[in-house]
């Protein structure tokens, strides 16, 4: 995966008026991979096998990112990073079939 969406230039951690918002602070680079998973996971067709445990992983996704933006040093998404990517090559697999 070469290219990677660049989610820091939408915000900036300024409000719709284009006044700064302190409680907004840019993503870290591991947020904006979970950012990427999500997206990506969310676009499994329902038909598919591998869309029930997408729904999984990115529901955990998201509890952790929520745990990652309040601070929390418990979330270590490393394995719920490696399978999202998992499922997604499945899929892929599946749908090229």
């Amino acid at each position: 995966m070469d290219r990677v969406t660049d989610f820091e230039s939408v915000g900036q951690g300024s409000n719709p008026c284009g006044a700064p918002s302190l409680a907004m602070k840019p993503p870290k680079s591991e947020e904006k991979l979970i950012l990427l998973l999500l997206t990506r996971l969310e676009r499994i067709s329902a038909d598919s096998y591998w869309a029930h445990r997408a729904s999984g992983v990115r529901g955990a996704l998201l509890k952790a990112l929520e745990m990652m933006e309040n601070g929390s040093q418990d979330s270590k998404p490393d394995i719920l990073i490696t399978k999202g990517f998992e499922i997604l090559n499945e899929a892929a697999k599946e749908k090229a079939r």
